[in-house]
């Protein structure tokens, strides 16, 4: 990966070049800070702000892939006329029109069930934290003590196993969670390509230049649609890390610069 910002200008001859720029970004960690708990993750006005800017310049097409659950992303940014996608893509609006994941709507008890059996193991273990997403179930643990994390993995494996073993889940982790999804594949990346088509479609002529942030393990499927269709992918987090993103950005503080950039 390169530093953005060392390579400024072959990025933005890049972006004045394009006849049209679908800019995509995940939230938690890229757009705020990763913060203890997800409900605390607020969108800086400063951000939310430039966004707007962008949504409403006729170049850009603004979109925020999350593995938040679409209602929760669209509580958290609260902006018009731009794409949410949510649990990474399972549950997209945009365009004027929605797209629900089949497999992941079918599998909607049999994941609530999944959240009641992991909230009753999980229960005695501090700082622990089992969310329903809906389409998907997270188990956050980064308020657990070091000590703990070991039981906590356990625990996790004891209860999904099984079902993982024989493909009835799809279990990812990020940043101190573990995240369990419907099967099949469907991921960021498949969601990218479903806009980039989406955008063709609705445009009735070329394509965009794709942009894509992201600073988790579940970002780098979509990094991977983004170089297939040479696109702008950009790795939020420290210098060191791996990913096959082209370019990174150190902190969600520079992203803000990025779009001010924009």
């Amino acid at each position: 990966m390169r530093y953005l910002f060392d390579v400024w200008d072959e990025v933005a001859h890049r972006l004045k070049s394009a006849e049209h720029i679908l800019f995509l970004s995940d939230y938690d960690g890229t757009l705020t800070p990763i913060v203890d708990k997800p409900e605390l993750a607020i969108l800086p006005q400063d951000v939310k702000r430039l966004l707007r800017k962008l949504a409403k310049n006729r170049r850009y097409t603004v979109g925020i892939i999350s593995g938040r659950a679409l209602a929760d992303l669209k509580s958290k940014v609260d902006l018009e006329g731009i794409i949410y996608a949510g649990n990474h893509g399972l549950e997209i609006e945009g365009f004027g029109s929605s797209f629900l994941e089949p497999i992941a709507e079918e599998m909607r008890p049999s994941l609530q069930m999944l959240n009641q059996a992991l909230s009753a193991t999980l229960r005695g273990i501090k700082g622990v934290f089992v969310e329903d997403k809906g389409l998907t179930v997270s188990v956050h643990y980064r308020l657990v003590d070091d000590t703990e994390e070991g039981k906590v993995k356990d625990s996790f494996r004891k209860v999904t196993d099984t079902l993982n073993v024989m493909g009835k889940i799809k279990i990812t982790q990020g940043k101190k969670v573990y995240e369990i999804r419907p099967p099949g594949d469907w991921d960021k990346g498949k969601a990218i390509t479903w806009l980039m088509a989406e955008f063709r479609e609705v445009r009735g002529k070329g394509g965009a230049l794709p942009v894509y942030l992201g600073d988790d393990l579940t970002d780098e499927d979509g990094f991977k649609a983004i170089e297939r269709n040479d696109g702008i992918s950009i790795f939020v987090g420290e210098d060191g890390l791996q990913s096959v993103a082209r370019y990174f950005l150190k902190s969600p503080e520079e992203v803000a610069r990025f779009l001010k950039m924009l």
